[in-house]
């Protein structure tokens, strides 16, 4: 199995691409550290996908101190991190009318310096193992989409960070990469502030959106990042990989 040995801790782990990911990982020897804020959740994912290989570390990933704490536990547990995963991030709506500083900060700190935060404390854990980072991004790192601005500018740093921090791994043979999903059939869009019939609604829409004609499902993304962060990409890194149906190669005709 893929993970077996390997520590792999993962923000964001209570719902959505994080579960899938935990589930994924656990399924091929992974020990695993769940992080995140809804605690239930967190060990809900724990007890269903990492029976006795998960072990729950709350956070709040905007909180230097949290961060710290939890890279401290993962050692403290496991004496060692093979991936990090970076997966922890808001989505908020707004143009460069409607989008406060407030807003705008809360977005780049949940999304982007939370990210820097994190890795800066376990580099030095990953190049004991030669270990990866994977970071979730967005396609809209990649393309430019009107009414999510602050959204749109924290994805597009998290590539660049992606490819930066792979430069500076490199030789240190620690790799980093980022995936950048399409519209995903999770909860981020409701916790956004849409409605039911909203999200139906753009459910359908991303039909039109999308190269293949449908959304992604948690499970496509759970199998690009489980590949990225396994030994089968060692020659894989600062890449942007979209998993998004195609969305990125789209343009209006």
């Amino acid at each position: 199995m893929a993970f077996t040995g390997k520590v792999v801790l993962i923000t964001g782990a209570s719902s959505g691409i994080g579960a899938e990911t935990a589930k994924k990982l656990a399924a091929q020897g992974a020990r695993l550290i769940l992080s995140g804020r809804n605690v239930e959740s967190l060990n809900s994912v724990a007890e269903k996908w990492g029976a006795n290989n998960a072990f729950v570390v709350p956070a709040d990933v905007t909180k230097e101190s949290d961060n710290e704490n939890l890279i401290s536990e993962t050692i403290k547990k496991y004496n060692r991190l093979d991936v990090l995963i970076n997966n922890a991030g808001i989505l908020e709506s707004g143009t460069i009318e409607t989008t406060s500083l407030e807003q705008f900060d809360r977005v780049m700190s949940t999304n982007i310096r939370s990210i820097y935060s994190l890795t800066m404390l376990a580099v030095p854990h990953l190049i004991k193992t030669q270990g990866n980072i994977v970071n979730i991004s967005s396609v809209n790192g990649i393309r430019s989409f009107p009414g999510v601005l602050a959204y749109n500018i924290s994805k597009a740093a998290v590539d660049q960070f992606t490819r930066c921090v792979a430069l500076e791994l490199a030789l240190k043979n620690v790799r980093c990469n980022s995936v950048n999903p399409g519209v995903t059939v999770t909860n981020l869009h409701k916790r956004s502030g849409m409605n039911d019939e909203a999200y139906a609604k753009f459910l359908e829409h991303s039909k039109t959106t999308h190269a293949l004609g449908r959304p992604g499902q948690v499970s496509e993304l759970a199998d690009a990042i489980s590949f990225l962060a396994s030994d089968a990409a060692s020659f894989i890194t600062g890449a942007s990989l979209p998993v998004d149906g195609g969305r990125h190669a789209m343009c209006p005709r």
